[in-house]
């Protein structure tokens, strides 16, 4: 195992973190752990060196702190650094996050959560979240032992992380980057801001939700395989974000031996700087071949909401554009039955235009949510 120091704290994280959100379960069912599986897979990790485990009050339909409570036993919990975080969607009065954290410790079965954050902070709730003087809260937590240290996890824009990163003295941060989100959310940008600062930064989504680790489309594997050195996707992938001295930790949530055991080899020579000019140079131009395959030139920039008739808009195309860039249609089709039973899809929309006239790309935004319906119904009823 490769480690990393966590900033100006006295401890070396495993460069591969266990992430505690897409366990293996039972009947599909996200709520059913499948402990049989789950408990093994998790101290084999811990066997092989992974010192950091993360998870959250909402994984798992609320199950995961739980399961991790259960499989830190028999001497587990010594080993690791367990981290978590405060669902801040449940914030609404001041002694909610004090609350929330008790239940959390019961949950997992602990006195004391070395690594606390708030969970996806955008720059919305973030105002919300000083309106209950949370920095205060955190600081008091702190110096009771309840909580180690504090960081919180992002979901927002680039301008609001940096923004968030300056409000507070975090001991780390958590944000999603891999090669094909460079510029989403905090991106490199936010990288790169966390990093000048001293501020250790955990990497979660690098494979994109198992998307960056599946065989890619027929024009994508050509490229891989024009490579000197041939490496799975997941394999490239991990490597890219690795490659950042910046990062401090990287997340995966391994549902398989075969998984974490790929992942343990990837990281083990993952070092700063280890890819070459040519290697880099694929990945630029793997991105290109990607973005060529978007359907929507939608920016997720949230403009256009809200939508007088609840239409998740950019939310339609995101899926609509991941299922044709990643030839993963069907899995985006099961994602858009859930915005229908809500009323969020495509058939809300009334045609009444004012979302088009807020976009700032000019899109023909009518027009293509009636695409992406065609093309994601398509491809439900063409699993049934």
């Amino acid at each position: 195992m490769q480690y990393r120091k966590f900033g100006s704290l006295d401890f070396d994280v495993s460069l591969l973190g266990f992430g505690c959100m897409r366990l293996p379960v039972l009947d599909g069912d996200a709520s059913r752990i499948d402990e049989a599986r789950a408990i093994p897979l998790l101290r084999h990790g811990i066997d092989c060196g992974v010192n950091y485990i993360d998870t959250a009050y909402g994984y798992h339909g609320g199950k995961s702190e739980e399961f991790v409570g259960r499989a830190l036993q028999d001497g587990y919990r010594e080993r690791v650094r367990v981290a978590t975080k405060l669902p801040t969607y449940r914030c609404k009065e001041p002694g909610d996050p004090g609350r929330l954290l008790h239940e959390q410790l019961e949950r997992l079965g602990t006195g004391h959560i070395d690594f606390y954050l708030l969970h996806g902070l955008d720059g919305r709730d973030w105002e919300q979240l000083q309106g209950l003087d949370i920095c205060r809260w955190l600081d008091s937590a702190m110096a009771g032992g309840s909580i180690g240290h504090a960081g919180f996890s992002f979901h927002g824009a680039a301008d609001s992380f940096e923004s968030i990163i300056d409000a507070y003295p975090w001991a780390f941060c958590q944000i999603q980057l891999n090669y094909m989100d460079v510029e989403y959310q905090a991106g490199l940008r936010g990288l790169r801001y966390a990093g000048a600062r001293g501020i250790p930064v955990v990497v979660m989504e690098p494979l994109k939700g198992g998307k960056l680790a599946a065989r890619p489309p027929r024009d994508i594997q050509a490229i891989w395989d024009g490579a000197a050195r041939q490496r799975t996707p997941a394999d490239w992938a991990l490597r890219w974000v690795c490659n950042f001295p910046e990062v401090a930790c990287v997340l995966s949530g391994m549902n398989s031996l075969e998984q974490l055991e790929e992942n343990l080899a990837t990281v083990e020579a993952a070092f700063p700087h280890h890819l070459t000019g040519p290697e880099l140079e694929r990945f630029d131009r793997v991105r290109e071949a990607y973005a060529r395959r978007i359907q929507v030139a939608c920016t997720d920039c949230s403009y256009c909401l809200p939508c007088p008739q609840g239409v998740g808009i950019p939310r339609v195309f995101s899926l609509y554009n991941d299922g044709c860039m990643y030839e993963t249609t069907a899995q985006s089709a099961h994602w858009y039955q859930r915005l229908l039973e809500h009323g969020r899809g495509a058939p809300s929309c009334t045609a009444c235009g004012e979302c088009e006239t807020k976009c700032p790309q000019g899109l023909p935004i009518i027009h293509r949510l009636q695409d992406a319906h065609c093309r994601l119904t398509r491809d439900e009823a063409s699993e049934h």
